[in-house]
């Protein structure tokens, strides 16, 4: 045969092998490619094995990882490890496949993650984005961690997570429809489980700690100490009186903090704020000594009086019967909730925490109309009856009690009544002081 037979025959012998080869590869094989070429359009050409059938890797399916120049990961003569995605054309004399190292990968690391997933193991990843609905983790293939899984509370804005490399629960795991669903929540729940054990074994009712605002609601503020909340309920903020605790807090501010009670059963801590603060009624006699004028806020308006704060805390009564020398039938007649105005202290007992105020001894007495024609003689010109020595000497007690604060009846000081209207009403007026106080 001649030497151009043979070489024909040859051609025809590997047209048939390639022929054969083709039905051979299949999509989803994995097969050796030898590094061919790589052309201008950044794919690299490889031979499939020993087929002699060619192959395209464009540079996206070289890695899980971006890749900006196909020549700093490859060169001619590599082999790598691929798997057949797709065949190219339909001409099987010219039969090449799309193939990919990356999805090659991408399966390993599924095949990794199912694993870690049966095991109940935790991974580990950087979050790539934030999208609407939760963030995008690189775990190898793409995870995605819903906003409700993201926390153990909520969290306006999920950008601050962006970056941050995290662990997390696998919570779903579907190769096929390329499914990655992963919880940061749970690995949170879990270190704040432990903290709080490990907190609330040390924790007792009478420590003094710091702490984080966690969160404001109306009743109170959550204070983190480290891994578990406590409740500062809105009446242990400040000694004044406060509505809302978001007028006097900010999420994330320091705090100081007294422990007032551990409840490990009901995973409960009551805390306050007011108890690590100055005690207000401290000093009173220096800052409020009697017969001295301070100003004021209106704070309460009762049947009996007006309670009045004149140092953040420290609230005095104003009787009604101090309040002016007109004759009123209620202090909301005169007065409102929030109105600023000026007090003369008439007494003070810092051990009761109590002041009493006056606002009237501030004002110039009206003289009357009896007065003024001489009622003073009309009573002298009137028979005197034998209890005469007992008027005068009470004329003159009241006399004393409306000029001298450091002699002054009960009725003057604001703090009970019973001089006038007996120990029975006394009482019902001292209880009504006790439950606003």
């Amino acid at each position: 045969m001649s030497e151009n037979g043979t070489s024909q025959n040859n051609d025809n012998n590997d047209l048939l092998n390639a022929l054969n080869n083709v039905d051979n590869v299949k999509v989803g094989d994995v097969v050796k490619g030898e590094i061919l070429a790589i052309d201008d359009d950044q794919q690299a050409i490889v031979g499939i094995g020993e087929t002699g059938i060619e192959g395209v890797v464009p540079k996206k399916e070289l890695s899980t990882k971006p890749v900006d120049d196909i020549k700093s990961v490859i060169k001619v003569g590599d082999v790598l490890d691929l798997v057949v995605i797709s065949r190219i054309g339909n001409d099987k004399e010219g039969g090449s496949y799309l193939l990919s190292q990356r999805r090659l990968e991408a399966r390993k690391v599924w095949d990794d993650i199912q694993k870690e997933f049966e095991a109940g193991h935790t991974l580990t990843a950087p979050v790539t984005q934030v999208v609407k609905g939760g963030l995008v983790v690189d775990a190898g293939v793409r995870g995605f961690v819903p906003a409700s899984m993201v926390s153990d509370h909520f969290v306006e804005d999920l950008s601050q997570f962006k970056g941050q490399t995290l662990e997390f629960k696998i919570v779903e795991i579907e190769p096929s429809e390329n499914r990655l669903i992963l919880s940061h929540r749970a690995i949170v729940e879990k270190e704040r489980a432990a903290q709080r054990e490990e907190i609330m074994s040390k924790l007792q009712a009478g420590d003094t700690v710091e702490g984080k605002v966690a969160r404001l609601t109306n009743f109170g503020a959550f204070v983190d100490l480290g891994g578990v909340d406590g409740l500062v309920h809105v009446s242990e903020i400040a000694y004044e009186r406060v509505e809302k605790p978001s007028d006097v807090l900010k999420v994330g501010q320091d705090v100081k903090v007294k422990v007032l009670s551990v409840d490990p059963e009901r995973n409960r801590i009551s805390l306050s704020i007011k108890q690590t603060l100055p005690e207000p009624w401290d000093g009173i006699e220096e800052k409020a000594p009697q017969g001295s004028v301070l100003d004021g806020t209106v704070k309460r308006l009762t049947s009996f009086g007006a309670f009045v704060e004149v140092f953040p805390g420290v609230e005095g009564l104003v009787h009604i019967s101090q309040i002016s020398h007109q004759h009123i039938a209620t202090p909301a007649d005169v007065l409102k909730v929030g109105q600023e105005i000026k007090v003369k202290v008439l007494d003070v007992r810092p051990d009761d925490h109590r002041l009493a105020l006056s606002i009237k001894a501030l004002e110039e007495k009206p003289q009357s109309s009896d007065e003024e024609n001489g009622n003073s003689n009309r009573a002298e010109s009137r028979p005197r009856r034998n209890n005469g020595g007992a008027n005068r000497s009470r004329r003159n007690s009241r006399n004393a009690a409306e000029t001298s604060t450091a002699n002054a009846p009960e009725e003057s000081t604001g703090f009970s009544l019973g001089d006038l209207i007996g120990d029975s009403l006394k009482k019902d007026i001292e209880n009504q002081e006790n439950n606003n106080d």
